[in-house]
């Protein structure tokens, strides 16, 4: 089950610090309530579908797609590659060239191994749970798959 969102930046309203398990169909329900935020859910989940394939069985998404604003740009997720096949995976999922523009043109965000430092001192996962404006912690969203 997916929290109530608190205000942490004093911009939008995000996740209370943490990670939360959620099913996809609690995170379409709860984000997927306008048009943009659709089209936001529908992009992740053939970003979940392609990685699933592949064989990764936990996700973390992360962005402005799970806070309130009501016009998200994108979603940020980072995956754990444990038992991903390489020749099963998308190559568009390793391609970070260019700001990641084709991650976003294929599925409207950026994904990245949670392996991957998104910083000097911090992984993707570490670098998720802080919220960038105002260095707080915050809560990001915890998808597993069998």
């Amino acid at each position: 089950m997916i929290p109530g969102s608190v205000d942490v930046n004093g911009i939008w309203n995000l996740l209370p610090p943490g990670v939360h398990l959620a099913t996809l169909e609690e995170i379409e329900q709860r984000f997927a309530t306008n048009e943009k935020r659709r089209t936001l859910f529908e992009g992740f989940r053939r970003a979940v579908d392609a990685l699933r394939q592949a064989g990764c069985t936990t996700i973390h998404l992360d962005g402005s797609f799970v806070t309130d604003k009501p016009e998200p740009g994108d979603f940020d997720v980072c995956w754990d590659p444990a038992g991903v096949d390489p020749a099963k995976l998308d190559p568009i999922l390793l391609d970070f060239a260019d700001m990641r523009k084709r991650q976003k043109e294929k599925f409207g965000g950026e994904l990245f191994p949670s392996s991957a430092l998104a910083s000097r001192a911090a992984g993707f996962l570490a670098f998720f749970l802080v919220d960038k404006y105002s260095g707080k912690p915050k809560g990001i969203i915890k998808v597993q798959f069998r």
